[in-house]
């Protein structure tokens, strides 16, 4: 049986797929490096959102709270290590890489679909 947490953490990355993706298609027509730039901002951020999910939610026991919250400070430090690693290769590696538009790309994978998700009202509380 899936928990509600768990099917709302696989929606929020559904959406972050879908926003990421929609964000490169839409950046192509202003040059690859931008889409470039855009790729590597919303694909970190996926990736790292990703396996903080996995962390987070294998094995979920909601009535062991405190194991939980250990759990989630791991990973959100995993999370942030990974996305720094991923940015410093970007930036190592490919030239011409947009830091604003690979932070904005960043930051609305991050946070729109989270916003969308949130604002949605099938989520249960069963």
């Amino acid at each position: 049986m899936h928990q509600p947490d768990t099917l709302q953490a696989k929606r929020v990355l559904k959406l972050q797929s879908l926003l990421g993706l929609a964000s490169v298609v839409f950046a192509l027509p202003f040059g690859i490096s931008v889409a470039v730039s855009v790729l590597v901002g919303a694909g970190s951020c996926l990736v790292a959102n990703a396996l903080f999910a996995a962390l987070v939610f294998r094995g979920y026991r909601a009535p062991e709270p405190a194991r939980l919250v250990m759990r989630i400070y791991g990973a959100e430090i995993l999370k942030i290590v990974l996305i720094l690693g991923l940015f410093t290769i970007a930036f190592v590696t490919l030239d011409d890489l947009n830091l604003p538009v690979l932070l904005g790309a960043y930051l609305a994978v991050q946070v729109i679909p989270t916003l969308i998700a949130a604002q949605t009202p099938d989520r249960t509380t069963k």
